[in-house]
């Protein structure tokens, strides 16, 4: 619904929680294991941010001059006009001006609000096009919540989709197939008779489906502008992925000793994809997906008496006795006391072609294992293939992988057989970050140094090329497999939860989601520095990377944040330079996305603001730089993910809707998308502009 047709409706509060940020605590259960309510897995030693900022390095030439750009949201929007709901905390004072802009974000702002619904800017409608337990293969049955079963979900579209990405159907036109990635399974909220204590096979197979990946075949109406599946095209490339799909493991860890099983003492043919997160569309045409939070699935760490393995499942955040889903009662490869090495076969980047449905997906070893957000990747100069990727954990390390080949050009079947091979063979880094101000001036409330601004330069150390270790006392599987520690050892710069990692194509800079870090400045953990400027960091910011002569090949950059977000008002708070009168409050930034204009828009999780999540806009260059306006707000519960911007309609899940402490299938608090009495259901929905104009016009 538009702002304007809300006015005067009555706003649901959300439920009280205690966690540290805006997260309901049933998400955290669920979806990382309360991953905040343990110590971070990372207990080196070697040197943070702040021990190296002290190396004060003044080469801020590197960056060419208005190169500033790194953006870090927090907050819920604080402004006037067309409002779709009264601000939840922040005083509407502000005056915003709606002026006409060559970089095309013209919309009006929608205000902070916590609407079961999703709010869109006036002029612009959305619409849902695919939610849980819709038909995905033609012989899925209707979604029936009450009388659901592992086949048919197996059929439908999976649990709390979180990426979204749209590859062109060949010899179609406005056709796409559109992959999601369904990151966890909400047990309590799939299912009015599951409980902790009484978990059945049945339970634990329609979770197993609903895991994994959906393609599904969209068209564009072209009377209406809304994008809807195709119900004629669904045998030709529709598809679900789940994790019971055979992987094939390939790169330089495949067969490894870490990852043979009783199942598979072959170590290169994995059951199924898990918790998967971001993810990015290869320009060959295939996705690739991150498989983030695997640790929660696997259960009874505790009774594995090797000391090593014991110390590398502490590393990866794997401990305990039995799981929460109870999942290691149906399938011994989740009991870690049967199966020890069933966790390392998770954790990687895996890549799906949607194009071919019965191809096999892969599971890529080269790019390191660890809590993967996602890989988005770029072709450099040379034509070789970059990919950056984040370890979601806080105190975790941003890294890239270069491939030894180059891209082939064109759609051929051969070049794309070549190009779906690229990320097999290459050199993985890992990033040091270094800043060019005194330690003294980074006094952890945001304040900016001297210069006006936080910035400084860093490199890529090389942790493995194929079969070289680069890092002492590990083999290059080693590496490969325990990738966190291999970091570790080369002295990596610790982040604060380095999510969604993405190249833009418009200026080959990378664009780093910093989401949060509540532990930073705690006693025994690290403080304030440049690149992580605040204690108790709970609203994040964004990171911009210039690599050196914008070569994305380079092992060495620069860097600056453009975003370090909050309440405006928060004099701790720098929106790029930009008025902060002027601008919208955004917390927790986790997706980022680009636009035809090269605008950055960023996608939320945890709005610590008191505000639905949503999605925001801001323009990267110009006089605007850093002026950061709110798109939308998903429903209330839920998380905005996997935003897609074309010109024409903007793409945005809508994950966990109604995931509120003290609800459950039994005792529901949202009703979106369907409304009535109806059960939340977490979706994918379409914006797009009423006068059917470009969305950036």
């Amino acid at each position: 619904m538009s702002s304007s047709t809300d006015r005067g409706r009555r706003l649901l509060p959300l439920l009280p929680t205690n966690h540290p940020l805006g997260r309901q605590a049933v998400t955290c259960e669920f979806r990382c294991g309360n991953a905040c309510a343990h110590e971070a897995p990372n207990s080196s030693q070697n040197a943070y941010f702040g021990d190296v900022v002290k190396e004060v390095v003044s080469r801020r030439g590197m960056l060419k001059a208005g190169a500033v750009v790194a953006v870090a949201g927090a907050g819920a929007l604080a402004m006037s006009g067309s409002a779709a709901a009264a601000p939840v905390n922040v005083d509407v004072d502000l005056n915003l001006g709606f002026g006409h802009n060559n970089d095309g974000l013209n919309f009006e702002p929608v205000l902070p609000n916590t609407l079961d619904q999703i709010t869109v800017p006036k002029g612009f409608q959305q619409d849902v096009v695919i939610r849980w337990g819709d038909a995905v293969l033609p012989d899925a049955p209707a979604f029936d919540f009450d009388n659901q079963t592992p086949e048919a979900q197996a059929k439908q579209f999976g649990f709390n989709n979180d990426f979204c990405g749209l590859v062109p159907v060949p010899g179609y036109h406005d056709s796409w197939l559109m992959v999601s990635n369904h990151e966890y399974t909400t047990e309590s909220f799939m299912f009015k008779d599951w409980a902790a204590d009484k978990v059945t096979e049945k339970h634990a197979k329609i979770a197993w489906a609903a895991h994994g990946l959906s393609v599904v075949m969209v068209d564009r109406d072209p009377r209406t502008g809304k994008l809807f599946v195709c119900p004629d095209d669904m045998e030709k490339y529709n598809r679900r992925i789940t994790l019971t799909t055979p992987f094939e493991v390939r790169g330089p860890a495949a067969g490894s000793k870490f990852l043979k099983t009783s199942a598979d003492p072959t170590g290169k043919t994995v059951l199924g994809t898990q918790n998967n997160c971001s993810g990015g569309v290869t320009p060959w045409g295939t996705i690739v997906s991150g498989e983030e939070n695997f640790n929660q699935y696997f259960a009874n760490a505790n009774l594995v008496t090797d000391p090593d393995t014991k110390a590398k499942f502490v590393r990866y955040g794997i401990s305990g006795g039995a799981s929460l889903r109870k999942w290691e009662k149906f399938d011994k490869r989740f009991d870690l006391a049967q199966e020890p090495n069933e966790a390392n076969r998770f954790g990687w980047i895996v890549e799906i072609d949607p194009l071919d449905p019965k191809s096999t997906p892969v599971k890529h070893t080269a790019l390191g294992r660890f809590k993967h957000e996602g890989a988005n990747v770029i072709v450099a100069k040379d034509g070789r293939v970059v990919a950056y990727m984040g370890d979601d954990e806080r105190f975790d390390y941003m890294y890239k992988f270069v491939t030894d080949e180059r891209m082939q050009k064109g759609d051929s079947k051969r070049a794309r057989e070549h190009n779906k091979k690229l990320l097999d063979k290459g050199t993985l880094y890992v990033a040091k970050f270094t800043g060019d101000s005194p330690a003294a001036e980074i006094i952890g409330d945001g304040t900016l140094p001297k210069d006006g601004e936080f910035d400084g330069t860093g490199e890529w150390i090389a942790l493995a090329h194929n079969d070289k270790s680069f890092v002492p006392g590990f083999t290059a599987e080693e590496v490969y497999v325990f990738t966190r520690l291999a970091a570790d050892k080369m002295g990596a710069t610790k982040m604060d939860r380095p999510e969604d990692v993405e190249p833009s194509k418009h200026n080959r800079r990378i664009y780093a989601a910093l989401t949060n870090n509540t532990d930073r400045g705690k006693a025994g953990k690290e403080g304030p520095t440049e690149i992580n400027p605040r204690n108790a960091n709970k609203h994040g910011h964004i990171l911009e990377i210039e690599e050196r002569r914008s070569d994305n090949t380079a092992l060495v950059f620069s860097w600056k944040l453009l975003l370090v977000c909050g309440d405006p008002k928060d004099p701790g708070t720098y929106f790029g330079g930009y008025d902060k009168s002027q601008v919208s409050a955004i917390s927790c930034p986790d997706n980022v996305a680009f636009d035809s204009h090269g605008n950055l828009w960023i996608s939320t999780d945890g709005n610590a603001l008191g505000s639905n999540d949503g999605l925001f806009a801001l323009p990267v260059a110009g006089k605007r730089r850093g002026f950061v306006k709110q798109f939308l707000t998903v429903s209330k519960g839920a998380e905005t993910c996997g935003p897609v911007i074309t010109e024409d309609f903007v793409l945005v899940s809508v994950q966990h809707p109604g995931e509120l402490d003290g609800a459950s299938a039994n005792n529901p608090l949202s009703h979106w998308p369907d409304g009535g009495t109806s059960q939340p259901r977490p979706s994918v929905a379409v914006v797009w502009r009423k006068d059917r104009r470009k969305i950036c016009d």
